[in-house]
């Protein structure tokens, strides 16, 4: 039982690691329309957690590393998550 919900949380987790990166991928594609979908959902998603970190991280050399802090901050999150339902 325990160990279909912990697929469950890493399909979870594997999937908003996809929307992050399409994310990044949209940023880099000027004259994308971002207001139709499915980039607009992606973007509202991904933009929902980046913006916890935009707030704490300013642009370091007119980059924005935020994405980057985001990945490593869900990676630990996910391990923490994958270390309680193992043990249990």
């Amino acid at each position: 039982m325990y160990r279909g919900i912990l697929n469950g949380v890493n399909n979870v987790f594997a999937l908003f690691y996809v929307i992050i990166l399409v994310r990044i991928l949209i940023s880099w594609i000027p004259k994308l329309d971002t207001e139709k979908q499915p980039w607009y959902t992606i973007i509202v998603l991904a933009d929902a957690y980046l913006g916890i970190f935009r707030r704490i991280i300013p642009p370091i050399g007119g980059l924005d590393w935020s994405p980057v802090i985001a990945l490593i901050a869900l990676q630990i999150i996910q391990g923490l998550i994958n270390g309680v339902l193992g043990a249990i």
